[in-house]
């Protein structure tokens, strides 16, 4: 690990992002061009002092984890994510068509839309990527491990997380996650992650077996669904995607028609998002 070198590239990298590409307001009071540690440290998910200790050469080795949430925050290229894995003392992540890595140009987008329920996703269903009003809406879908990461897999596996949707709804959302999941085992094979949650799947949830065994590739996920919220109630909403074939990942965007109460109803939602980002929550 070169601390000096890492110090180094994060400061620079820090003092080159400006307060716009990251979907902040520059305010009068701005003195430097660049962001201010603490703002680089809350795109980064980690405390103020842990991010200061590795900008002044103090910090010790950070693991694999935090230097992607280092990548992520600081909007860093492929080219730089490497360059910081190595400066780290890590091998760099190998590049395949699956990666946590989200481009900068997927999350400059969704830095303008922190008012809107977005997530960036894998094509396994797993979620890199939030704004505020998405985690009110579906709870912080980042923080899960192994083949729980995925929706499809936790749609199946822990059947709280279906509360997001209306009860006469799930079959239709079952069917769905079963085709998609089914969709990317037929592409990258039953040695792949795919093929590992196809047979964890088949093991411990009956519906999915029997769902599996009926070879539906369709994928029956609506562009426009109803989503419940304890505190907002039901919405119908419509949902847009912006892919990203290089990284094999989708921006999945939720909004609601003008002047109906969805939208309203999804603007309070963009507000509770708000309240619970400011607490710390």
């Amino acid at each position: 690990m070169d601390k000096a070198q890492l110090a180094d590239f994060l400061r620079r990298r820090r003092e080159a992002l400006q307060p716009e590409d990251v979907g902040l307001r520059r305010g009068s009071r701005r003195r430097t061009s660049g962001l201010r540690r603490e703002e680089v440290a809350a795109l980064c998910d980690m405390s103020v002092d842990y991010y200061s200790r590795l900008e002044q050469s103090r910090g010790p080795q950070p693991s694999e984890q935090m230097l992607a949430a280092v990548a992520r925050g600081l909007r860093l290229t492929l080219d730089e994510r490497d360059h910081l894995f190595r400066l780290a003392g890590h091998t760099a992540p190998v590049r395949a068509l699956r990666s946590d890595h989200i481009s900068p140009g997927i999350m400059r987008v969704l830095d303008r839309l922190a008012d809107t329920p977005a997530q960036v996703m894998t094509e396994l269903g797993e979620t890199l990527a939030q704004t505020p009003a998405a985690r009110a809406l579906f709870g912080d879908e980042t923080r899960y491990e192994g083949l729980m990461r995925s929706v499809g897999f936790r749609w199946f596996m822990d059947l709280s997380v279906r509360d997001v949707y209306p009860a006469e709804d799930h079959p239709m959302h079952s069917r769905a996650f079963t085709a998609d999941i089914r969709t990317v085992y037929a592409k990258h094979g039953e040695r792949s992650r795919a093929g590992a949650m196809v047979r964890a799947l088949l093991a411990e949830s009956p519906e999915f077996a029997a769902l599996w065994e009926a070879h539906d590739v369709r994928s029956n996920h609506p562009r426009e669904k109803r989503v419940q919220h304890p505190e907002v109630g039901v919405m119908e909403l419509q949902c847009q995607f912006l892919v990203d074939p290089e990284q094999g990942q989708t921006l999945l965007v939720l909004t609601a028609t003008p002047g109906t109460e969805s939208y309203d109803l999804l603007r309070l939602l963009s507000v509770l998002g708000t309240q619970e980002l400011a607490a710390g929550r």
